[in-house]
């Protein structure tokens, strides 16, 4: 480049979903909501909490864009998040570095940030779960990255294979971490309703002795299945 570009590039101001929906979409858990949206949202598999115990959140996403080895984009975001936000740190999935740490999870317990998500890595595990924060990466290292730049807050970012747009709502337990796009809100939160319902339903009969799906058995018994024996 000919010019060095400004050290961080940050949109503040972005539309939110109401609590009142936030609500209804804290009722479920991610494979709920994936199933929602037609089996689609969830972050790459990597993604996992660093304390199982202390793995389900959902909140409003505030993006940055770290790049690879550096979170000077996170700690910014700290400073502009609200109470509750979630903060997603798309960090080109590199695993040579940390970009979250024991200090920056405490922190951001501190600003009432309901988590942290990123697409690198983390380090100072026993300190993150003394934070008691849910701090989701992609793994685990001591190394450390800096805080150099550049980095960009709340412009849209992918993070762990999904499109993340500050403003979406983002959701997080034992499984992984789910995206529900901010244009998609009203139409999860109609169909989220009869999902759980479905689940409850079809659990109950599991739990009386169903041992295979009606439709499964009724393609074993059609033509569309050719036996050899």
């Amino acid at each position: 480049m000919i010019t060095d570009p400004p050290l961080l590039t940050v949109r503040r101001h972005f539309p939110r979903v109401s609590h009142a929906q936030l609500r209804v979409l804290s009722k479920a858990q991610t494979g709920h909501l994936v199933d929602a949206m037609e089996g689609r949202g969830a972050l790459d598999f990597t993604i996992k909490p660093i304390d199982p115990k202390r793995s389900r959140f959902i909140g409003t996403a505030l993006t940055c864009e770290t790049g690879p080895s550096d979170n000077l984009a996170i700690f910014g975001a700290l400073t502009l998040a609200e109470r509750g936000d979630v903060v997603v740190a798309a960090a080109d999935a590199f695993a040579g570095t940390a970009v979250i740490g024991d200090n920056l999870a405490m922190m951001a317990k501190n600003r009432g940030i309901a988590a942290l998500v990123t697409d690198g890595m983390a380090r100072d595990t026993a300190g993150i779960v003394k934070a008691a924060l849910p701090v989701f990466a992609r793994g685990v290292t001591p190394n450390s990255c800096v805080r150099k730049g550049p980095g960009r807050i709340g412009l849209p970012i992918v993070c762990g294979g999904v499109a993340v747009e500050a403003g979406d709502v983002i959701a997080g337990d034992e499984d992984g971490v789910v995206v529900v796009p901010r244009a998609r809100i009203e139409s999860v939160v109609d169909r989220l309703a009869k999902v759980i319902k479905a689940e409850k339903e079809l659990q109950a009969r599991i739990g009386q002795g169903l041992g295979v799906l009606d439709g499964i058995a009724e393609l074993l018994r059609s033509e569309r299945v050719h036996y050899l024996d």
